[in-house]
């Protein structure tokens, strides 16, 4: 993988086929292993009603954010430092099973070691929250982590000096202390049992305006290639902007998102949720997320040739695009008919934040960690 200080997200070790619309068969190659991966491991692992375990929802969904934010601590922040010495199929299987373990081995510990201390995370509570307690750090991590690679650049390690796997720790120690703050004053009061605790913001408020920071992120920092924050100067002005620019521009997604989230579910299904529509900015967020991870590392983040303007517009406006699209399918069908997730209000199913994050892990793995093994010699050109 290589990365540089400007474009320091994971990307696979080549760009995808340029010649004719091969990238465009490649790109869809790419979702279609992601799809069968997805599904049949949730069908394995998840599914409530094929799979011979009960993990549903949880703590399949605390194990999930680990995973996540374990690739976002290797791929990321450390850049895959030792993994790039490994050869395919090697890197993608050491990728694949280093992230495995360190997903389950935390969320273990976090249940059946902390649980056992503290109760807000106590394996049985009602309806797994004791799982979701734990795991809801990593709501945090994902803006936090994430940002300082995708919108500062690694700033300021590389400019001390550090190179690669310095860089990675030195700033998963720096943010890890912010993160946990963000983490202890915003979410664990929303989840705890203590009846001193008095939350700032209810747990759905803080699912879907602290993941529409990680949007935010996301779309500045990737797709639309650290625009505008770039344009500030020097990298700590950029860094300064892209935290109080991310923290804005999620509020404006969090505020847009519940009516048209309502207008998308119609007043029957929206006033049945009641307060829980708050939660759901996450859920369409995460929809987004996806498709901003895969047109950037399968589809090469095109178009990146028609100019800046208009490179930034159409790349916002066909992710933006897929999103709404794959979010509708998924509450109004798949959920239910092909996921077998029960309902979560009048006409919908399922929670988003389990199988389409599920999709986000499956393509960071293959996509970036197997460098869409068995597919690149097929579809590049000669």
């Amino acid at each position: 993988m290589s990365t540089t200080q400007q474009d320091a997200r994971p990307q696979p070790a080549a760009e995808p086929p340029e010649a004719g619309g091969r990238w465009v068969a490649f790109g869809l190659a790419n979702l279609v292993v992601v799809i069968v991966l997805s599904v049949g491991s949730w069908y394995l692992l998840a599914d409530p009603d094929l799979s011979p375990w009960s993990f549903y929802p949880l703590p399949f969904n605390a194990a999930l954010f680990w995973a996540i934010l374990f690739v976002v601590f290797i791929g990321f922040n450390a850049e895959f430092a030792g993994f790039d010495r490994l050869r395919q199929p090697w890197r993608g299987l050491a990728i694949a099973g280093s992230t495995a373990v360190f997903s389950v081995a935390v969320t273990w510990v976090l249940g059946e070691g902390l649980g056992h201390i503290d109760p807000d995370f106590a394996v049985g509570r009602d309806g797994g929250l004791g799982w979701f307690t734990g795991a809801l750090f990593v709501l945090f991590g994902f803006s936090t982590f994430v940002m300082v690679v995708l919108n500062w650049g690694h700033w300021p390690w590389p400019q001390l000096g550090l190179r690669q796997p310095a860089v990675g720790m030195a700033e998963i120690a720096a943010v890890a202390g912010p993160t946990m703050l963000i983490y202890v004053v915003f979410g664990l009061p929303s989840v705890s049992l203590s009846s001193g605790v008095d939350p700032l913001m209810s747990v759905d408020t803080v699912l879907g305006l602290f993941y529409s920071f990680i949007v935010a992120v996301i779309l500045t920092g990737q797709t639309l290639d650290n625009w505008p924050w770039r344009l500030a100067g020097s990298p700590a002005r950029v860094a300064l902007a892209s935290t109080v620019g991310n923290i804005v521009l999620g509020a404006i997604f969090y505020l847009v998102a519940i009516p048209a989230i309502t207008a998308l579910f119609g007043s029957l299904t929206a006033d049945a949720l009641g307060d829980v529509i708050h939660q759901y900015p996450a859920q369409l967020g995460v929809c987004w997320a996806f498709w901003m991870i895969l047109w950037a590392n399968a589809f090469g983040n095109r178009p990146t040739s028609l100019g800046t303007p208009a490179n930034l517009v159409i790349r916002f406006l066909i992710t933006l695009a897929l999103a709404v699209a794959t979010f509708v399918f998924y509450y109004r069908f798949a959920a239910e008919h092909i996921l077998h997730e029960p309902a979560a209000g009048p006409g919908i199913a399922g929670n988003a934040l389990g199988f389409i994050d599920w999709m986000v892990l499956w393509t960071l793995i293959y996509v970036v960690g197997f460098e869409s093994l068995g597919l690149r010699r097929r579809l590049q050109p000669t």
